[in-house]
């Protein structure tokens, strides 16, 4: 394992105590870095090792759908865990606080846990870098190359970021090492979980029905993968772009719940280079915009030149206006909108190049940016499996703010901001088939 991908928060020094694994982004046991570095830590002071996850009773604006997708893997992941000879305790509330009760309870001399870039959950790490009188390790189990070694600062863009990572990536892109079963037995208790309790203390959204078309967790994750590789792969660089063709991988809510490990479908889908650019270079790229930049979710966090044309056109004048309300129910004068809309609330899904048009689309069809911002957010995040992710973010903040872009043609309303509309969709695929499919 190459110690670069892993921090130490604080400046604690281990003593004695068994190791624990606050396991928060990467949900699976196999192909993590995280896992493999509390293994290692636990191997090499010959003391026990367990998962720990704190659920807290809400997370952003994601819904029940999200949270059953996660609660069936981990379901998985428990069993597994169980082989090995590693407990799994699923801890309710508040993980700043669950994660120092732990702890102190079960006299643990070390932690180590996963690395995101978003802020609520860095700012669980963060008071936890001060409370915590054990040491504290942060692993990127999620990048192939880690976003600290990528670059130490915000990137403009892709062809920024490419040459980086490209030239880190043989560093990084490593297999994994197997599972190995833990020797030295765990004292705790460890309780039953009672997966209705888990249920009935999330304040979730119950409405946002969970989908039956994707199974979660490790093993359901790798059919999908196998099923690219073997049946959709040769199609995905010339028809990755037609809503109507399906030759996209649906990894992507694997991804984000961690059920799968990126570095495990790149090394697996080596030849596929349109498929990795996306999996890596973009993906990663997202990563590095969220770390560096806590305005990611807004309009502060737009370049400077897309800040000065959304100005000037921010009085422009809007055929359309519709509210929070009109967009959630597809109740807007575009069938092709209000198809793409009705695709993410049924499924949970919409395809890819639907989701720029859809959002540029709100951006249009709203008083401001900053509102535009704020709707698409909420949308994607209460739908989307794999809403609450960089990617997201990224996303809206590309159609709305022009981030990782440049500028184009001025127009109306969008100024310099790339635009997208109903007869460009016409010329790449068949509108009225996806319609007469999701409306």
């Amino acid at each position: 394992m190459n110690k670069k991908r892993i921090r130490k928060l604080n400046k604690k020094d281990y003593s004695s105590g068994p190791v624990i694994y606050w396991m928060d982004r990467e949900r699976r046991m196999r192909d993590n870095w995280a896992f493999v570095c509390a293994q290692k830590c636990a191997k090499q002071w010959e003391v026990p090792m367990a998962v720990v996850y704190v659920l807290p009773e809400t997370f952003l604006d994601s819904a029940w759908r999200q949270h059953h997708f996660m609660i069936e893997g981990f379901k998985e992941l428990i069993k597994d865990l169980e082989e090995k000879n590693i407990p799994f305790y699923m801890l309710l509330g508040d993980p700043e606080k669950e994660i120092n009760k732990f702890v102190e309870d079960n006299e643990v001399g070390c932690v180590v846990t996963d690395f995101t870039p978003l802020k609520l959950p860095r700012s669980w790490r963060d008071k936890l870098e001060k409370s915590l009188d054990v040491p504290f390790y942060e692993v990127d189990a999620r990048n192939v190359v880690p976003v600290w070694e990528a670059s130490p600062k915000q990137e403009y863009g892709a062809y920024t970021i490419r040459p980086k990572i490209h030239k880190k990536l043989d560093e990084f892109l490593d297999d994994f090492p197997n599972v190995r079963k833990i020797k030295e037995k765990w004292k705790g208790k460890v309780p039953k979980i009672d997966w209705k309790e888990v249920e009935d203390f999330l304040k979730v959204d119950k409405k946002v029905e969970s989908v039956d078309w994707l199974k979660p967790g490790e093993r359901a994750a790798s059919k999908v993968l196998s099923d690219f590789l073997s049946n959709k792969s040769e199609d995905y660089s010339e028809k990755r772009n037609d809503p109507n063709a399906d030759v996209l991988s649906d990894l992507s809510p694997y991804l984000h719940f961690g059920h799968i490990s990126a570095q495990k479908v790149a090394l697996m889908a080596q030849g596929h280079e349109t498929f990795l650019e996306e999996l890596i270079v973009r993906r990663e790229l997202a990563e590095n915009y969220c770390f560096y930049n806590e305005d990611y979710d807004s309009f502060e966090g737009f370049p400077d030149w897309a800040k000065k044309t959304l100005e000037e056109h921010r009085k422009d004048q809007r055929e359309y206006n519709y509210s929070l309300k009109e967009f959630e129910e597809a109740k807007t004068h575009q069938d092709l909108w209000n198809a793409a809309q009705m695709q993410m609330v049924k499924s949970g899904k919409m395809h890819g190049y639907m989701r720029m048009y859809w959002c540029k689309k709100i951006f249009e069809w709203t008083k401001s940016p900053e509102e535009a911002m704020e709707i698409a957010i909420y949308l994607n995040d209460k739908y989307e499996l794999d809403g609450r992710d960089p990617n997201g973010y990224v996303g809206v903040a590309w159609s709305i703010g022009g981030v990782h872009d440049r500028a184009w043609t001025e127009r109306d309303i969008f100024g310099k901001i790339r635009y997208m509309n109903l007869n460009g969709c016409k010329r790449k695929f068949d509108v009225q088939r996806y319609i007469d499919e999701w409306l």
